[in-house]
């Protein structure tokens, strides 16, 4: 082995700095060629693993300063594709890379907008996007720069999105309408990137699907943060601004949520996004920022990265193929040491140089293994990561829900506290109020009883006062008797004077006259007296009878006197303890009846405080009612609300409950009229009245939109008139006053008007009735399969015949078609059967105790589109045998047969739809209906796959050979080449306007026919206007009439209507 003594000083002075300079130098040259792969002219996404390192190297050298020195210098003006993913790269690196980059991107922001005006100017699709693309990288970098507190993937903590927006309200007003511009930028380049897609066939498994929609994965991660900051800044806003104020951010903010939730949807449909992007799901409306507590009910929008697939690692080649040495010479040699002193012994190598290159491929072995194993990281990496960020999602979702119970919890305690304490204060006053009666009957019973012990003693005492009269009456006849007795007295002793005197008169007289002896006279006097003194003695007597009679007078008038007192001292002892009685009952009474009556004045008061609640309730009930029509009403009048339809037939439903809901209305008044202490039952007749009444005004608005003029503006009105009276009836009930003379009735009237319009719209079946409908889908299930049947036999026989009579690769050809299509046509017999228990399934679970014509006549829209689905399928079937005998016999054409493949695949995939719309979710027969539709698109691939391939082997590809001829001819085949070119693609352009004008006509007959506008909104498909009546049975010969596809739309620049396979 040579050994070197003396090497030479140029070799040893470069050594140090070798290390670093090479390194450098190996940067470079990776970031070049990483740039040259990821940005090219070929219509393909760009490779991750070429973007990856971009992204690396800026976080390398932290910043985009060798970005941008290579990306200068591509040649972006002269391709549209170049500058597209030129976008997309900036893109990423913008997103991911250094966040120096924001910084350098700043200087570069001039190309950037030179690109998009470039482009702009040009007629060019992809040129199109580009300036759509520019405008939003110039948006992102200066709003990003504006708020540097926001990072270019926009992911920020709820603790940072508070201290940006800060608190004054202005800043928050302004970062939201930015917010806003941002989203409107990235939903505008999905749009544009959607309206370009070529959706007849799977595109997003296309390259060149594929490279406009690889952009879209960074669009779907700035959209997910951006609505969820925009809702949390709303709700702010709202905390300190009035509603009024903040319409016009609302009605922006619903426009955004409808498209975002629209790109969000198409873009989980499609294959391409499924393995690359976990999209998350918005709900099904809006958050309502009138009602701060909706806040708890958001939930943030989490996008997961799932992890990638191992991709192969090409070799790099680290020299320019345009510089390497020729094919003749020697490689060029990479060692420092060979290249100045040339290999040793000539081009011999010794075990050390061995054993060093041993080494070096270990080295490459094991900085291979090192790169995958850092992959297999940073997938983990990734995978932990969205774990995380489903697992704070689903945490800041409990916690808020854990906040929301605990408020609500609170509340209730609250009112359950408030309740207690009126039930026990109410059970108080009704305790005392029962005291109090009770006191008031012991007070009225003892009452009772003096009242009758003093009527007793009034009439003892009058029947005193008339005994007193009448012992008064006998004194005063017994003192007249006495005094008549004393009369008749002094005239008996005055007569008695008077005789004496007479007598002695007359023995005076009598005396002179006859002589004799004074003794005798006296003698003679009182022989003459004896007549009086009988008379004298019986006076006497009578005078000491009425002594008598007058002493026992005395002694019982005395006796009744002493009686008297006594009787009046014992009525004046009665009436002094009856009059303390009575003081004291009075007192008791006066103090019961206080304290009855401030019991009667809280009653009053409890009842009064009942009232006002229950009316405050009711004032409630109806501004929320109010609000909830206000809104309905509003609707009839709204641009946005022209793109929502709804069917006849569901607005028939929602006007009859509204109907049903008015008179439970109308019983809940009548019943709060009658007693205001419980508006329980008009509370909720009104809420359940005014949904319904909303629902009945929205639904009849979106039915206008496809109806007739004259019944689009006599619905119109009839809505508008039905939220104007419910709004003039819902003023009313807010005043006690007015609130008796509130008629519901006058709301009837429109509902059953809005009813009877519903009803003219709904389509009325012309050919077949609707008893009819549950034979009709036996017997096209039926022929259907017959037709399958049919169709296998033949293509056994057309193989058969085609053995007998061709050879050689024909013969191979036509197998293989032949088997593809017999495969074919097993995969949709075993559909139709599996559709067929599908829907006997539907038919048990849901007919309940009806018939099961009953039940297709019930269900009749969906019943035609069964039968329309099971047409296109037998129909399929048989043009696809008519096409392939057709090739077989060489009298037909390969490209009819694929045309035939692709309709059997959307007739199938039509089948499904009609049969899902009413099957359960969890059904097995569904889930094996699925199973087979995915067979049937791939049998159809394989048809289509067959035929191409059989195409190619069988057509003779004539060799250009262009050697003979002279420059002035090959200039002159050239131009005749070129106006073939132009001639083909005028006629090209001239049969795609009219297939576009043929699939109009198509979907334009078809719209109204084969489906409901609810089964086809619960398909995801576009509702065409209603059309009365279904076509008539068409043979299996004739093409049925098509549902249109989901996301078939017209393409507004060729004039072209795409199509869609639906793998369901």
């Amino acid at each position: 082995m040579n050994t070197i003594k003396n090497v030479p000083a140029r070799v040893l002075s470069r050594r140090p700095g070798h290390s670093l300079e090479a390194e450098r130098e190996q940067f470079d040259k990776t970031q070049a060629i990483s740039i040259s792969k990821a940005i090219n002219t070929q219509e393909a996404p760009v490779k991750e693993k070429h973007a990856r390192r971009i992204i690396l190297g800026t976080h390398h050298e932290k910043g985009a300063f060798t970005f941008w020195s290579y990306a200068i210098g591509l040649p972006l003006p002269s391709s549209s594709i170049l500058s597209w993913k030129f976008c997309h790269v900036l893109h990423k690196v913008l997103r991911d890379g250094h966040p120096n980059v924001l910084h350098d991107c700043q200087r570069y922001r001039s190309n950037i907008r030179e690109i998009g005006d470039l482009w702009s100017h040009l007629h060019d699709r992809y040129g199109h996007l580009v300036t759509i693309y520019t405008k939003l990288l110039l948006t992102k970098i200066s709003f990003h720069l504006k708020h540097p507190q926001f990072p270019p993937g926009l992911e920020v903590t709820d603790e940072v999105l508070e201290k940006a927006a800060g608190t004054d309200v202005n800043n928050i007003f302004q970062l939201t309408v930015e917010m806003f511009d941002y989203m409107d930028c990235e939903l505008k380049l999905s749009e544009s990137v959607f309206r370009q897609l070529n959706t007849a066939i799977a595109v997003s498994q296309m390259a060149s699907g594929q490279c406009r929609l690889a952009p879209l994965i960074q669009v779907i991660q700035d959209c997910s943060h951006l609505y969820h900051y925009t809702v949390k800044l709303m709700f702010k806003l709202h905390s300190c601004l009035p509603a009024d104020t903040l319409q016009g951010h609302r009605d922006r903010f619903h426009e955004q949520f409808h498209s975002l939730r629209n790109f969000f949807r198409r873009a989980s449909d499609m294959l391409y996004f499924k393995r690359l992007i976990q999209i998350p799901r918005l709900p099904e409306g809006p958050p309502n920022f009138l009602r701060a507590s909706a806040l708890a009910e958001h939930i943030k929008p989490v996008v997961v990265i799932p992890e990638e697939a191992p991709e192969d690692e090409e070799p790099e080649n680290l020299i320019e193929i345009s510089t390497g040495p020729p094919a003749g010479e020697p490689p060029m040699v990479a060692d420092l040491f060979e290249q100045t002193f040339g290999p040793p012994n000539g081009t011999l190598k010794d075990d050390r140089d061995i054993q060093i290159e041993n080494l070096k491929r270990e080295v490459e072995m094991l900085r291979a293994e090192l790169d995958k194993i850092k992959l297999e990281a940073q997938r983990y990496i990734t995978q932990l990561k969205g774990q995380v960020n489903g697992l704070e999602a689903e945490l800041e979702e409990q916690r808020k829900q854990k906040q929301k119970a605990l408020v609500d919890n609170e509340q209730l305690r609250d009112e359950l506290e408030q309740l207690r304490k009126a039930r026990l204060e109410h059970e108080r006053a009704q305790a005392l109020y029962q005291e109090a009666e009770k006191k008031a009957c012991a007070t009225e019973a003892r009452y009772s009883k003096l009242k009758e012990k003093h009527s007793e003693l009034i009439n003892t005492h009058a029947e005193l006062l008339r005994k007193n009269a009448d012992t008064a009456k006998q004194l005063t006849v017994t003192q007249q008797s006495q005094e008549e007795v004393a009369r008749v007295k002094e005239q008996l002793a005055f007569q008695m004077e008077q005789a004496k005197r007479e007598s002695e008169m007359k023995v005076s007289i009598s005396l002179p006259r006859s002589p004799g002896d004074p003794q005798t006279k006296r003698e003679r006097g009182q022989a003459r007296l004896p007549p009086w003194e009988p008379h004298g003695s019986e006076l006497s007597s009578k005078l000491d009878a009425l002594h008598s009679e007058k002493e026992s007078l005395s002694s019982t008038v005395r006796e009744r006197e002493a009686e008297l007192h006594s009787v009046q001292s014992l009525v004046q002892e009665k009436e002094a303890a009856l009059s303390r009685e009575q003081e004291r009952s009075s007192r008791e009474i006066g103090e019961l009846q206080g304290k009855l009556a401030e019991k009667e004045a809280q009653h009053q008061g409890l009842q009064q405080r009942l009232l006002d609640e229950q009316l405050s309730v009711l004032q409630g009930a109806v501004a929320e009612a109010e609000n909830t029509v206000r809104d309905a009403v509003s609707k009839l009048d709204d641009p946005l609300h022209l793109r929502c339809t709804s069917s006849p037939d569901y607005l028939v439903s929602r006007a009859q409950a509204a109907l049903d809901a008015l008179s439970a209305l109308e019983k809940g008044q009548m019943k709060y009229v009658a007693s205001m202490t419980d508006s329980s039952a008009l509370v909720a007749a009104l809420a359940q009245f005014s949904h319904l009444a909303a629902d009945t005004i929205i639904n009849g608005s979106a039915t206008s939109h496809l109806a007739p003029t004259d019944h689009a503006d006599r619905l119109t009105d009839t809505c508008r008139e039905c939220g104007a009276r419910t709004l003039e009836y819902l003023g009313l009930l807010k005043d006690r006053q007015s609130l008796p003379q509130a008629d519901a009735s006058q709301m009837r009237g429109p509902l059953q008007g809005i009813l009877q319009l519903g009803q003219e719209l709904k389509p009325k079946s012309l050919d077949v009735r609707q008893e009819e409908l549950g034979d009709l889908v036996d017997k096209e299930m039926a022929a259907t399969s017959a037709a399958i049947e049919n169709a296998v036999r033949r293509i056994e026989d057309m193989m058969n015949q085609a053995r007998h009579e061709s050879s050689g690769v024909k013969l191979e050809v036509n197998e293989r078609i032949l088997n593809s299509c017999t495969d074919l046509m097993k995969a949709i017999r075993l559909l139709v059967m599996t559709s067929t228990s599908l829907q006997k399934e539907i038919v048990e679970s849901g007919r309940g105790a009806a018939s099961q014509q009953e039940f297709y006549a019930k269900n009749s829209r969906w019943t035609e589109g069964l039968i329309s689905a099971s047409k296109a399928v037998g129909w399929g079937a048989t043009q696809l045998v008519e096409s392939a005998d057709k090739v077989v016999l060489h009298t037909g054409k390969y490209e009819e047969l694929i045309v035939c493949s692709h309709e059997i695949a959307a007739s199938t995939a039509q089948l499904v739809a009609a049969s899902k719309v009413k099957a359960d979710k969890h059904s097995r027969n569904l889930s094996r209906l699925q199973e087979c539709s995915r067979s049937v698109n791939e049998m159809a691939a394989n048809v289509v796959a067959s035929t191409k391939s059989g195409q190619e082997q069988i057509e003779d590809k004539d060799t250009m050979d262009f050697s003979g001829m002279s420059l002035i001819k090959l200039k002159k085949e050239e131009m005749e080449t070129q106006v073939k070119v132009l001639e083909l693609e005028k006629t090209l352009e001239n049969e795609r306007m009219r297939l576009g004008e043929l699939r109009k006509r198509h979907y334009a007959l078809a719209g109204g026919v084969d489906q409901s506008p609810e089964e086809e909104q619960q398909l995801g498909r576009p509702v065409a206007s209603p059309r009365r009546g279904i076509l008539k049975k068409p043979p299996l010969a004739q093409k049925p009439t098509l549902v249109p596809k989901q996301d078939c739309q017209l393409e507004k620049e060729d004039g072209v209507y795409q199509a869609q396979l639906m793998n369901s």
